[in-house]
């Protein structure tokens, strides 16, 4: 089973067909795939679950039903235990950006999130859980697929917020601080934290 995002609302790529309550099934060969993004966001919907009889297939089937824009970013932790945050878009976020050219995935989110907060020193300690969102650029969807890192670091500088992408904050959280601010996040933040 995976989840995809389309806001806060799952996109459920499964193998199980259940009753139906608050979320619609859907065959997943023959999906209109904006159709039932539309229908998530114009309506009192949970989920929606597309159903495909073969789980090794239900990743790549869908990711072909998009285009895919591939990211890599980082939870990082300092000495302290405390998680690095970004705030943009009105909301709490984990450094993260697009994968560039002859880059492997671990250099993309070393760079991005030195890019994004100016955090320098940056070791990947482990993978964490790929996620998918779906967002809209230009008119057109698209299926954003970031692979996370737990990173560590022994920076203790100054925090700059990229501002050019948006950032408007950098802060060093808590677990207290991060409870809060995951109140006022995306739901596949919440799930890495």
């Amino acid at each position: 089973m995976y989840k995809v995002f389309v806001g806060d609302k799952p996109i459920i790529l499964t193998t199980v067909v259940e009753q139906e309550s608050d979320f619609k099934n859907y065959k997943l060969k023959g999906v209109d795939i904006e159709k039932v993004i539309e229908e998530l966001n114009n309506t009192d919907l949970k989920e929606v679950r597309l159903i495909h009889k073969k789980e090794k297939k239900l990743l790549r089937k869908f990711l072909k039903k998009l285009p895919n824009v591939v990211a890599g970013g980082g939870k990082v932790y300092n000495k302290k235990g405390e998680i690095l945050f970004i705030f943009r878009n009105d909301k709490w976020d984990l450094p993260k950006g697009k994968a560039e050219r002859k880059e492997s995935i671990e250099e993309t989110s070393i760079r991005e999130v030195e890019e994004e907060t100016g955090v320098k020193g940056l070791e990947i300690t482990k993978p964490l859980e790929t996620t998918y969102h779906i967002f809209k650029r230009n008119g057109k969807y698209k299926i954003k697929v970031t692979y996370w890192f737990e990173m560590k670091t022994s920076f203790n500088g100054e925090l700059y917020p990229q501002e050019n992408e948006g950032i408007t904050k950098v802060k060093w959280l808590n677990k207290k601080q991060c409870k809060k601010a995951l109140k006022n996040s995306y739901a596949n933040i919440r799930a890495l934290v």
